[in-house]
């Protein structure tokens, strides 16, 4: 049973490692955020959603389509002088024939002083959150969380390897020794 248990945590962890090193090498080589089939993760960096979603958090963004729609209630992320925000939709205003919108974090104790044109807007949020996940890929996007990524799967092989010699030859000392005993 420990032996089922053990390899099943062993099995979880190599997959965490896997996901978290396609995560860091796509970020790096993308120059941005991945996309997986028109989604996109975002790491939550401050408290204005809480409690929908707390600071570490990751969340999914669809990302923004010509058959996407927007209305009040929803949550979305958008771009503000250089910054990527994720706050929930309060109203929604048409101007000149353009849709504009209004926005507040839910910890907010006012709407945000800007409308958001559509133009904006990157995704919308697709209601799947994994708390404090935020932090670990944080650490592995930095450059010791990188090196680390890569180090840890290679160490990893080396000690499998290792390990799988020792047992072969123990095997095979073993079957040496049965020999010589019956000669």
């Amino acid at each position: 049973m420990i032996k089922v248990v053990f390899r099943i945590v062993r099995m979880v962890s190599l997959l965490l490692i896997c996901i978290l090193a396609f995560f860091v090498l796509s970020t790096k080589a993308s120059g941005g955020d991945p996309s997986i089939f028109g989604h996109q993760v975002k790491v939550v960096l401050s408290g204005s959603m809480d409690p929908t979603f707390n600071t570490g958090s990751i969340i999914v963004n669809k990302l923004v389509g010509s058959d996407t729609t927007y209305k009040k209630g929803d949550i979305i992320t958008f771009q503000q002088d250089g910054n990527l925000i994720t706050h929930r939709i309060v109203d929604v205003m048409i101007v000149n024939g353009n849709q504009l919108f209004q926005t507040k974090g839910d910890n907010n104790n006012a709407a945000d002083s800007d409308y958001v044109q559509m133009q904006n807007i990157v995704g919308k949020y697709t209601g799947f959150t994994i708390p404090m996940m935020g932090y670990v890929i944080g650490f592995a996007t930095s450059k010791l969380g990188s090196a680390l990524l890569l180090f840890i799967p290679g160490l990893l092989i080396v000690l499998s390897a290792g390990r799988s010699i020792f047992l072969a030859a123990r095997e095979l000392e073993g079957k040496k020794v049965k020999e010589t005993e019956t000669v």
